[in-house]
């Protein structure tokens, strides 16, 4: 079970990494790459979603993402039509942190029944999405507006409003290619309000020395992506920081 996974370093305070790609954005060789480097360690799953998805090719390139890795593939869904049996686990994700009924509960409707049928593992999800210094494509197809980097008690009540709602863990997101990651004193305050829910960062996170900080806040996974299609070697540079951290 993801979930349980996910639960249980939380409360052993182990570090995740997890490795999210988007079907649109990548291809055989890439796939092929990052489940070798992913084999090396330090990588405890692979993300799949977008903010389109051709479905076609996506299904082939899970196809193959399957066929390469043993680690567990959770969606990361950017709409109804990014749902495959394939994965292990669903993000069932609700973004609290915008205004947006579709993507609140509107879209959770028409995806249940077919979810159900797919027999996933659904792990309910708090999503915030997080100012990172441009305009994403997270905002964009969600029509919805980001909360301010530079207001960590927003984060902290919208987060505080998810666990109270029986969500079971929390997903900052900055979005994909951001400026700058989610800021160490944002996740602190998210993690000050929900300490026995296992929290997960995610975007904008280029350098071993960013995702240290993030981990040391009180991240217990990061996500990255869009660096690894710049530069897969930052892999396992990543995971080593995974490997070596301590947190008190």
């Amino acid at each position: 079970m993801i979930y349980a996974s996910l639960l249980n370093a939380h409360k052993r305070r182990e570090k995740q990494l997890a490795v999210l790609i988007d079907p649109d954005k990548t291809n055989r060789q890439a796939i092929i790459q990052l489940c070798e480097l992913a084999g090396q360690g330090g990588v405890s799953y692979f993300l799949w979603g977008g903010s389109l998805v051709n479905e076609i090719q996506a299904e082939y390139y899970l196809s193959l993402l399957r066929a390469h890795t043993q680690l567990p593939i959770i969606l990361f869904p950017g709409s109804i039509y990014q749902l495959s049996a394939q994965a292990d686990a669903l993000l069932f994700l609700s973004m609290i942190s915008g205004r947006n009924p579709e993507l609140l509960i509107g879209q959770h409707v028409l995806a249940a029944p077919r979810i159900k049928r797919m027999k996933l593992e659904v792990i309910a999800t708090s999503y915030l999405y997080i100012d990172g210094g441009r305009p994403s494509s997270v905002g964009y197809m969600s029509n919805t507006q980001p909360i301010p980097a530079d207001k960590p008690e927003i984060a902290r009540a919208t987060a505080l409003a998810g666990k109270y709602l029986g969500h079971k863990i929390v997903y900052l997101d900055a979005g994909s290619g951001a400026l700058n990651p989610v800021s160490p004193e944002m996740i602190a305050a998210v993690r000050h309000e929900t300490e026995d829910l296992p929290l997960i960062i995610g975007g904008g996170i280029r350098t071993p020395a960013q995702a240290e900080q993030a981990f040391t806040a009180g991240a217990d996974c990061i996500v990255v992506g869009n660096s690894l299609e710049e530069d897969p070697q930052l892999l396992p540079l990543l995971a080593e920081v995974v490997k070596g951290i301590t947190v008190p």
